[in-house]
């Protein structure tokens, strides 16, 4: 009877079975990626030791920023406290509103993507929590020739989501965040993104300023509010609405934001045009400066390794980053460690000076060269030099350069 009682019940039990494999496989590949077995997996001492590349400061005596020493990424760091809660609201109600409810993966976020995917509804967001994007910032994706490294790229990206959650509080996973994505434009983190876009810090931010910033990390490089204001404003209201319907803003507050522009008060990254360009440019010179070697300079350098060698045992200035060494051991780099350097420069009589020059040359000196320049025969040598002899000077002084 036990076969015309039940005749499923040899499906069941290959279902089960299926179901089992299938839960014990993924089971294995978790921890076979988890160990690094099947690709980079970073150990806890490196995720509990993340260095980020940070922009060094030079401050003058009234406690303005001169100019900053970067590579390639414009970063200074700010605290979670120093962030306005503007930026945390818009950064979590639009990437993930169940943030401070997993650890690490949202699993009814992925249910929601794998229905949108079935009922192809491409509305219903994506999957990636704050902790996913972070682990994608800090170990970024290598190159994959198959949707199968994707994969596991992808689970990689959880583990080390998971990780992070088990480390670090919230606050820091999104003060890590927001100081290590790039916001374009020499923009990198939030400090860098207020200055260089409003002209503020990170803790003045209204909220449609903020929301603004958080848009562009859908991509930042089709939401750059340089090149297309009207696709950014757009954005930034989803953001604006996704903060409405988070029920931290009402419908009326929210009518009253999506109608204000931009009002960007963007402010380009270039030292050159800072006052004091000589004197910092020296100052980075003076602090990253190497022990002299005499057997680096020239015969007719002895004079230079003597006044170099003298300044290498008499100024703590000369070669600061090669004498004092960090806790690894290493020498500070001026241009990524994040130093902060306080001159005696006083800005305001250094803008003062500079405006002084400025006027002086171009309204002075350089309408008289322009006007006496017109009667010379070979500028800016006299008439009474021959044009062989300014020849024969000419090529003394560019072939003295290339011997330089």
């Amino acid at each position: 009877m036990t076969g015309t009682d039940h005749p499923f019940q040899k499906y069941i039990k290959i279902f089960w079975s299926i179901f089992g494999i299938g839960i014990l496989m993924i089971i294995i590949l978790f921890s076979l990626v988890a160990n690094g077995k099947l690709g980079f997996m970073p150990t806890l001492k490196e995720l509990e030791n993340i260095e980020s590349s940070l922009a060094s400061e030079v401050y003058s005596s009234d406690s303005i920023v001169m100019r900053k020493f970067f590579y390639k990424e414009n970063r200074t760091y700010v605290p979670y406290e120093q962030i306005s809660p503007n930026v945390i609201t818009a950064l979590v109600a639009t990437e993930d509103e169940r943030f401070y409810k997993h650890s690490g993966i949202d699993i009814k976020g992925l249910f929601r993507v794998a229905k949108g995917i079935i009922i192809s509804d491409e509305s219903s967001g994506g999957g990636s929590t704050i902790s996913q994007q972070l682990a994608k910032m800090l170990f970024p994706r290598e190159e994959m020739d198959s949707k199968l490294d994707l994969a596991f790229r992808k689970f990689r990206e959880w583990i080390i989501a998971v990780k992070l959650e088990r480390n670090f509080t919230k606050e820091e996973i999104l003060t890590m965040y927001l100081n290590k994505f790039d916001f374009l434009n020499l923009a990198v983190g939030i400090k860098s993104a207020s200055q260089i876009y409003f002209g503020v810090n990170p803790d003045k931010l209204t909220l449609e300023q903020a929301a603004l910033l958080i848009g562009m990390a859908k991509n930042p490089s089709l939401y750059n509010p340089l090149r297309r204001p009207e696709l950014v404003k757009q954005r930034r209201n989803v953001v604006l609405n996704q903060v409405r319907k988070f029920g931290k803003i009402s419908k009326s507050e929210y009518d009253a934001l999506k109608s204000k522009e931009l009002n960007l008060n963007y402010h380009k990254e270039d030292f050159k045009s800072s006052p004091g360009t000589y004197f910092t440019e020296y100052l980075r010179t003076i602090l990253m400066a190497q022990k002299p070697n005499h057997e680096k300079y020239a015969a007719w350098q002895n004079q230079q390794y003597h006044e170099d060698s003298l300044e290498w045992e008499t100024n703590p200035l000369y070669g600061w980053c090669h004498k004092n060494l960090k806790s690894d051991g290493t020498p500070y780099n001026i241009h990524s460690d994040g130093l902060k350097i306080y001159s005696t420069i006083d800005m305001r009589m250094q803008t003062y000076a500079e405006y002084a020059v400025k006027q002086h040359l171009s309204l002075e000196i350089q309408p008289v060269f322009n006007q006496r320049i017109k009667i010379l025969r070979n500028p800016p040598f006299p008439n009474s030099m021959s044009d062989e002899e300014a020849h024969n000077l000419l090529n003394f002084s560019v072939n003295g350069r290339i011997d330089l």
